[in-house]
This record gives structure tokens, C-alpha cells and sequence, in this order.
């Protein structure tokens, strides 16, 4: 039987690049995907969620910040897996245009 190789994308965030995480993702077996400095368009979190999420939030004030944190949390819980699995997908779109266009790929 072929294993199917199972890949991993994120940015180069401290946490995402910490020794902890580094050792994780390779004892998990995960293939790593390199993620271009200053790349907002390659991931899912900032052309997929903030926009949704910023509408949520639009005109709201909070008394604290976890009132923010709770209404951002429930927000996520709500979404239907086909909300993530949709992100998921335009980043393979993304991706392949980053690579066909050598790297000028940000949306403009």
C-alpha cells in the first residue's frame, strides 16, 4: 500500500518556526510547504477569514478583550467545514499562481 504523503502549510511565524514545533511537524511525518516572506495572499488567514470576520466585528464595541475573543471564537465554531475547506482550496489556486508568475503573484 502507497502512503500518501500529508503536507503542512504556514507561515514563518516564531511559533510556527520555534525548535517545538519544528521537531512535531517532522515526528508527524508532515511534508513542510515554503511559505514566501510578506505573502498575505498564501494564507488562508488573511484572504479568507479577516474579510468574513472583519463584517462580524464592523461597528461593534467591546468592553474588554475577552468579549473580542469569545465573539471571534464563536464566530469560527459557526463556520460550516465547507467555509475552511473553500480556504483551503483557493490556496492551491494561489499557490500554483504564485509559482506560474514566479513569485508576482500578490492580488491586487
Amino acid at each position: 500500500m502507497l502512503s500518501k504523503k500529508v503536507l503542512l502549510h504556514h507561515d514563518n511565524a516564531c511559533p510556527h518556526t520555534a525548535v517545538v514545533t519544528v521537531e512535531t511537524v517532522q515526528q508527524l511525518g508532515f511534508e513542510l510547504l515554503q511559505h514566501p516572506p510578506y505573502s498575505p495572499d498564501l494564507a488562508p488567514s488573511d484572504y479568507h477569514i479577516v474579510g468574513p470576520l472583519k463584517e462580524v466585528l464592523h461597528r461593534r464595541r467591546f468592553t474588554s478583550d475577552e468579549e473580542v475573543k469569545e465573539v471571534v471564537h464563536t464566530w469560527l465554531r459557526e463556520q460550516p467545514k465547507s467555509f475552511f475547506s473553500a480556504g483551503i482550496q483557493k490556496l492551491v489556486e494561489r499557490y500554483n499562481k504564485c509559482i506560474l508568475l514566479q513569485g508576482d503573484y500578490v492580488e491586487k
